[in-house]
């Protein structure tokens, strides 16, 4: 009798095994695949009168943690690292996370987001760019693997009229030229404020609309338009291109609106708490895949994905079954 019950025992952990198998991210080591990430910040006391905590912390560490264990190339961050970027307490938990990663091997990039610049904006600047040595806040381009990742600074309040003009111009001109390098394949757009989202915390973004959408649009070879400050998963499309919002790093989570008409979420069925993003090119086009956390905790698990091709794109649920093919 013992050893039948010590069979059973062993034959459900195997099972068991066997199904996280299948859903955790599986590791990749690959040097070609970039992550995303965006809104990595701890709640402030103030935002949780209105919005609801729920382990944030403890979601932000093991998206670190996974992102590390999968090993990309790259890691972006899309602003908001933490929640006052001149505090040098709240840097604390994120100085160990970012030298794990670059202890790794994975480079480390990221942009401004309104949190670094809030309160003490000269001192929260200083700050984060002493995190990110390379980052440039007039806009700065990184080429991983034949694939330029475009990163802005959307907090144009805090530019100079003259800093303002000076990245709109290296902005175009940058679009410009990585459609006529022949080293590039596809450019991706990124910056803090979402032109598009249906968050009812946050606005969508008129000025990123105005000065940053029509290079986008515009540009041949760029197909994905990344942003965060809202904390959510959605995904719009406008003039056959892509726009994923992705501020899903353990930032409190934002309730959503219905979208209207000029705001039809793709994503509509698929809002995880928590997420990340990872891009690899492969036979020219882009596998986009949402990292999820799953709702007990457990790991990261593969989410929503899409298929970027320079002709079309195909759209692939959580569920497999569900395919959806769109032309530009």
């Amino acid at each position: 009798m013992f050893l039948k019950t010590a069979f059973i025992v062993l034959i459900a952990a195997a099972s068991k095994t066997r199904a996280n198998a299948q859903t955790m991210s599986v590791p990749t080591h690959d040097s070609t695949e970039i992550a995303f990430a965006s809104d990595t910040q701890a709640p402030m006391w103030v935002e949780t009168i209105l919005l609801k905590y729920n382990r944030n912390r403890t979601a932000t560490r093991m998206l670190f943690s996974d992102v590390a264990r999968r090993k990309p190339q790259a890691l972006f961050i899309l602003g908001d690292v933490v929640n006052l970027g001149y505090s040098s307490l709240q840097w604390k938990p994120m100085d160990r996370y970012l030298q794990h990663l670059r202890d790794t091997g994975i480079a480390v990039h990221g942009i401004l987001g309104n949190h670094e610049v809030m309160g003490r904006p000269r001192k929260g600047q200083r700050k984060f760019q002493q995190r990110f040595p390379d980052h440039v806040p007039t806009g700065y381009v990184k080429v991983v693997d034949s694939v330029a990742v475009v990163l802005l600074n959307s907090n144009f309040n805090t530019l100079t009229r003259e800093d303002n003009e000076l990245q709109q111009t290296w902005y175009e001109q940058t679009m410009k030229e990585l459609d006529a390098d022949p080293n590039v394949q596809f450019t991706i757009v990124s910056c803090h404020h979402s032109p598009f989202t249906n968050s009812r915390i946050v606005p969508a973004n008129k000025t990123v609309q105005e000065r940053f959408v029509p290079a986008y649009l515009k540009a041949k070879k760029a197909k994905l338009f990344l942003s965060g400050h809202s904390h959510n998963y959605e995904h719009f499309r406008r003039g056959g291109k892509d726009f994923l919002v992705i501020g899903g790093g353990g930032g409190l989570h934002q309730p959503l609106r219905p979208g209207a008409d000029e705001m039809n979420d793709e994503a509509h069925d698929y809002k995880p708490m928590f997420h990340y993003l990872t891009v690899k090119r492969e036979e020219g086009h882009l596998v986009v895949l949402s990292h999820q956390l799953e709702g007990d905790f457990s790991t990261f698990g593969s989410g929503r994905s899409l298929s970027i091709k320079k002709e079309s794109e195909q759209v692939l649920d959580v569920a497999p079954a569900r395919l959806v093919t769109k032309s530009d």
